[in-house]
């Protein structure tokens, strides 16, 4: 669709791209930078040491060729655009951020020019971390599936350090949200060590210290015959149908005891 509307006069197109806040390039059909906004001679004036100049002033007439391992190949891309096109790119293996670039087109349809933005920039090492906190939330999956209760699938090999990650976390959670059963599933379990048992049996002791209840299901006859050195009073299911299931009625049970001490209350 076609821009509709009208420009105030007193408008400046530059100066309206200099105020959006993001980083905003102009580059023409050759792929020579021609015009960045504020935000961008900031950014880029970060960036500059690793290309061996000063100041972003110095972009201005540099091709975007120089920010490409395989210059021809971007060429190729961006002269073939239709349409926006998003990408992941690392600078130098210093920097990494989410490129958008757009074509600008005249009104035959053909490529004048190119707006290029730079979002969500951060360091190597930033990215480093931001990825490695996402593989541990994804190794540690905690579902909400009831009133006051939490499910964790525990799927693989479980070590020393990801099994205190797992009751680090875990704990967290259950004193945050006030979680009263921590339904623990383990038919994803590859190996049932010693190392294991114990890790789980300092969980369930962990969260009963904060009065939350642990229960543990998927219990298959091979687990059964390794987790009966566990602590007796650890419920075990051998599903997690059977395991929420024995939750609600615990929480009913609880609810109905409740109303008869208020009832009784009442009566005095």
């Amino acid at each position: 669709m076609a821009a509709i509307g009208t420009i105030p006069d007193n408008i400046s197109m530059l100066n309206a791209l200099d105020h959006i806040g993001e980083t905003i390039l102009i580059a023409d059909n050759t792929y020579t930078i021609r015009w960045m906004n504020s935000e961008a001679c900031r950014l880029l004036a970060e960036i500059a040491p690793l290309y061996g100049i000063k100041d972003c002033k110095e972009f201005i007439g540099m091709n975007m060729d120089a920010f490409h391992a395989y210059p021809a190949h971007q060429r190729d891309m961006m002269s073939n655009l239709t349409e926006t096109h998003r990408a992941r790119i690392n600078i130098r293996n210093e920097i990494v951020t989410d490129i958008v670039i757009t074509p600008i087109k005249d009104n035959g349809e053909i490529i004048s020019g190119y707006i290029v933005m730079l979002m969500d920039v951060t360091t190597q090492a930033e990215e480093q971390k931001r990825s490695e906190k996402l593989i541990k939330e994804l190794s540690i999956p905690i579902l909400h599936i009831w009133e006051k209760t939490i499910a964790l699938p525990l799927i693989g090999e479980f070590d020393r350090y990801r099994s205190d990650e797992l009751i680090a976390v875990v704990l967290m959670e259950c004193a945050d949200k006030n979680i009263e059963h921590v339904l623990v599933d383990l038919s994803g379990i590859t190996e049932f060590e010693t190392q294991i048992r114990y890790q789980i049996q300092m969980m369930t002791d962990s969260l009963k210290l904060i009065g939350t209840n642990c229960i543990l299901v998927g219990i298959s006859p091979k687990l059964a015959m390794s987790i009966v050195s566990l602590e007796s009073t650890t419920r075990t299911f051998s599903s997690a149908y059977a395991g929420l299931k024995h939750i609600i009625e615990l929480q009913k049970q609880n609810e109905n005891e409740k109303r008869k001490r208020v009832s009784s209350s009442d009566r005095l």
